[in-house]
């Protein structure tokens, strides 16, 4: 079992012996942004955490991959000794959990990965790629509220990316609330996950042999931007339906424009129900 040094910074809410636990977690959103959709499972234990790098864990510089993500959640299962888990992962932490469910499948119950942001399977991929490097060296040359723009802008961006997308003029980082100045800090978690996240190929014959416990979701309000079609393309590789979850990429953060915590956790509970009964 993994000492408590080597773990994740994460809450229990609930007895892990009370029935199995449901982890809920992204990259690189901390825990706290999962606070509303925890409420909606009152019946269960819930663990959600900081992915490595994140909120309360240890800050770095360098760059992070979903292999080292997979580790850390392997290790803070196993440390729970409470069985196989459900695990809802979204975004960067539905590459994280696809990753770990391809290397010990066996600690895993329910697997719902929730618009993982691969480019793998697009027909744009090689268009994208070079946006995603594009901020990064923006990121190491001019710092956090420049590149943050045009990330901003490319992950809201509906459709494919076409070979003349980064001759468009730069994002003014100041129309997303963001400052032009370098404050010199390379530490963003964001950052740090690219381009390695999304260069995930997903292993196919590991995920088809998840049968029903694998799910890939995606908002019905997500449209063609990058995270939702990069689920459709895992799940089309895989072989598996694509699951319709309500409101949009960051839809089960109460605040947000057209969230709907409570519909996403419906589904969330209707899906890992449908997984576990078979």
């Amino acid at each position: 079992m993994a000492s408590t040094t080597d773990l994740l910074a994460h809450d229990v809410r609930g007895d892990l012996s009370a029935g199995t636990p449901l982890l809920l977690f992204g990259s690189p959103m901390e825990a706290a942004e999962f606070a509303t959709l925890v409420s909606f499972f009152p019946d269960r234990p819930v663990v959600t955490l900081d992915p490595r790098g994140a909120g309360r864990n240890p800050a770095g510089t360098g760059p992070l991959t979903p292999e080292e993500h997979a580790e850390d959640l392997y290790r803070l299962i196993t440390a729970l000794d409470a069985g196989p888990v459900d695990c809802f992962g979204t975004s960067g932490g539905a590459v994280n959990l696809l990753r770990l469910a391809e290397l010990h499948p066996e600690v895993l119950g329910a697997v719902v990965a929730h618009e993982p942001p691969t480019v793998v399977g697009l027909p744009d991929a090689e268009h994208v790629l070079s946006a995603l490097e594009d901020i990064v060296a923006t990121y190491h040359r001019s710092g956090d509220g420049p590149a943050m723009a045009k990330f901003i802008a490319l992950v809201l961006h509906d459709g494919e990316v076409d070979r003349s997308y980064l001759a468009r003029p730069a994002p003014d980082p100041t129309a997303f609330g963001l400052s032009a100045e370098d404050d010199g800090s390379r530490t963003n978690p964001l950052i740090r996950n690219m381009p390695a996240c999304n260069r995930y190929a997903p292993d196919v014959a590991a995920l088809g042999a998840l049968g029903e416990r694998l799910v890939v979701a995606v908002g019905t309000g997500s449209g063609d931007t990058l995270a939702a079609r990069g689920g459709r393309a895992v799940a089309a590789a895989v072989g598996v339906p694509v699951a319709q979850f309500p409101s949009h990429h960051g839809g089960f953060v109460a605040g947000q424009p057209g969230a709907d915590p409570e519909g996403i956790a419906l589904s969330l509970r209707a899906h890992v129900e449908r997984t576990t009964t078979g």
